[in-house]
């Protein structure tokens, strides 16, 4: 049996350039920008955790973009650039996308990103705050990490609110006879959102009460209190780098093979977020 790769990769990889079509705060620590344009006539949704490198503009308020898409060549291009014109560049989540004719707010096809709104001291937090149509921004599409196996007969999904979007996308994706359970760790109660998750996974939403806490402990303290299966199950772990480790780290103990559990830090205390 083939080893399965951490990424499956788009099959077409080009730098995509998008404008702002709207934006507003969907719950108190979301911000959802829908992105619109003829250059999203290329992007192709895989569906399930699907990500993207997303570049704003530089400090000198102008959008360059790499002409490499290798995973080598693109980044050593960004390194060259200038600090002023260099592009400031996060990865980020499909939330939902919609091809041209369907959209809400226009012709093209559209692309919604929710954005964790930390505060104006994260550049794209601060970013999406202040986010109006025409303002223009690029993408590069990395495809996604979530690849159950054929083995797999329970889903586990662990993740902060950064998160979010990602465990979003995996259960609107799901085989609708997938079973399984989520839990994810919010700031607030209303920053929970209808995922459309199948029937057979339930969906566990920690609020955090210790605002100075660890974030992602709770949810990971539930996950962990659980009962669980040990065989059949595909774990997908996202959002803080030491929950996601420490998550991962239980799990293995708890008799789940290191290849059915994937887990990324999407960024880690100490270097903020976005």
């Amino acid at each position: 049996m083939a080893k399965r790769t951490k990424y499956l990769k788009p099959e077409n990889r080009d730098f995509i350039s998008a404008e702002v079509l709207a934006s507003k705060r969907i719950s108190p620590n979301f911000v959802r920008v829908t992105l619109g344009g003829e250059g999203l006539a290329g992007f192709s949704p895989m569906g399930f955790d699907h990500w993207f490198r997303f570049f704003m503009p530089g400090k000198d308020g102008e959008l360059r973009l790499p002409t490499s898409t290798s995973s080598l060549g693109w980044y050593a291009q960004y390194l060259l650039m200038g600090k002023e014109h260099r592009p400031t560049a996060r990865n980020y989540t499909v939330r939902d996308f919609r091809p041209a004719g369907s959209g809400e707010f226009g012709s093209t096809a559209e692309l919604d990103i929710d954005f964790v709104a930390h505060g104006d001291d994260s550049p794209a937090s601060n970013w999406a705050n202040n986010a109006t149509p025409g303002n223009k921004v690029g993408l590069l599409d990395e495809g996604i990490t979530f690849q159950a196996p054929d083995h797999t007969e329970f889903a586990l999904l662990l993740g902060d609110e950064s998160a979010l979007p990602a465990i979003a996308g995996v259960l609107r994706s799901a085989p609708r006879e997938l079973k399984g359970a989520a839990f994810i760790e919010i700031p607030h109660a209303d920053d929970a959102q209808q995922l459309g998750e199948p029937e057979g996974v339930q969906v566990h939403w920690i609020v955090r009460t210790d605002a100075h806490g660890e974030v992602g402990a709770q949810a990971a303290a539930a996950m962990e209190a659980a009962t669980l299966p040990t065989q059949g199950v595909y774990a997908f772990l996202a959002g803080e780098q030491k929950m996601v480790s420490g998550a991962r780290r239980h799990l293995v103990e708890h008799g789940i093979p290191k290849a059915d559990i994937t887990f990324t830090g999407y960024w880690r205390v100490g270097k903020a977020q976005g």
